[in-house]
């Protein structure tokens, strides 16, 4: 989720470079992910499509967001005939102008469809996009309008309530906490979702809140000695269970749980699978937000003919959030999870997202 502040020039040189050297190696909630706003189909897609994806702080490897779009890319490259794709990966402390050019050079290389992990590419693709009106775009997370721009958005609100019920039915101390990466309305969502889901078990319980960075500080997401700070002052404190939206940072928070001997929630990806190792155990679980299904889907439709500019949300009902049951840590409680989950379904609760 999301910048040496370099000149313009400099950071069209350095894009540029990279993206030559790659060259030379090779190549907000209710809709249903099944009913995009339709603006404008695709053109005809060619056979082998060359698809460019530029990723947010972290990158592939990050465990997390960034990975579950990888995911995606993967599985649209194995099925769906892709060319070798290109991935370029943000920096930290970029500015807005070395975003823009990412996606500009790719496009100027012929790729075609391009993909932005992140909403940090709002204002990038919405330029980018009118300059390649031939070329199709999406963006993650981001409502950024274009006739050449399909939004991937999410209903992380409902997703992290759910987790927000599982800390509340765990913690043992009626005291918890949530690390998010910086302080913008998408990361408020999960922290507003998670502070719901578990008032509704316990009214009373109480929450600590602390944000790793605010805008125009992106760096929260990709600061592990900052989230385990962050998550050991909170089980320092009496919390016994803290959720993190954090990206990269979360690794550090899944350290602080394990020298506490408290639990921990992940983000995006089933972290009890992805994270290392060495921390997977105090993982109980994963807020999933199903990033490589709208990555996938997004592909097979430009693969397809019938990619639709504007937004398609992935929202419980379209399963596109979730919560994960690996490692068995949540199966005393599965029953009443999934009893929040299909009243929010169905309409008798309603998340709030602001």
């Amino acid at each position: 989720m999301l910048r040496t502040h370099a000149s313009k020039l400099a950071a069209t040189t350095a894009v540029g470079a990279m993206l030559m050297a790659l060259a030379a190696c090779g190549g907000d909630s209710g809709s249903s992910a099944a009913t995009p706003a339709a603006s404008g189909a695709s053109s005809a897609a060619p056979e082998g499509a060359k698809v460019g994806l530029a990723y947010d702080i972290g990158g592939r490897g990050d465990q997390s967001f960034n990975d579950a779009a990888a995911a995606g890319l993967d599985k649209a490259k194995n099925e769906l005939g892709l060319a070798e794709p290109k991935e370029l990966e943000a920096g930290n402390g970029e500015t807005g102008a070395q975003k823009e050019q990412r996606l500009r050079l790719l496009a100027q290389s012929g790729y075609n469809p391009v993909i932005a992990v992140g909403f940090a590419y709002s204002e990038a693709i919405k330029k980018v996009a009118a300059e390649f009106p031939d070329t199709k775009f999406a963006i993650v997370d981001d409502a950024a309008e274009g006739p050449n721009i399909s939004n991937l958005v999410f209903a992380e609100h409902e997703g992290s309530f759910l987790v927000g019920a599982a800390a509340a039915l765990k913690t043992k101390k009626d005291h918890i906490g949530f690390v998010g990466g910086v302080q913008v309305p998408l990361i408020k969502k999960f922290e507003l979702g998670y502070t719901k889901g578990a008032q509704s078990v316990k009214p009373d319980i109480k929450i600590d809140v602390k944000y790793l960075s605010q805008p125009p500080d992106f760096g929260g997401f990709n600061d592990p000695a900052k989230g385990k700070t962050a998550a050991e002052g909170m089980f320092d404190s009496g919390a016994d269970v803290v959720y993190q939206a954090a990206g990269g940072s979360g690794g550090g928070v899944f350290e602080a749980a394990k020298a506490a001997n408290g639990l921990a929630i992940g983000v995006d990806s089933d972290q009890a699978l992805t994270a290392d190792e060495s921390v997977r155990g105090v993982i109980f679980t994963s807020m999933l937000k199903k990033v490589d299904v709208a990555v996938f889907d997004f592909l097979k439709s430009f693969a397809d003919n019938t990619v639709k500019a504007g937004a398609t949300t992935y929202d419980l009902k379209a399963g596109g959030v979730d919560y994960s049951t690996t490692g068995g840590q949540v199966d005393d409680i599965k029953a009443k999870l999934d009893e929040y989950k299909q009243k929010i379904i169905d309409g008798e609760i309603t998340v709030p997202a602001e």
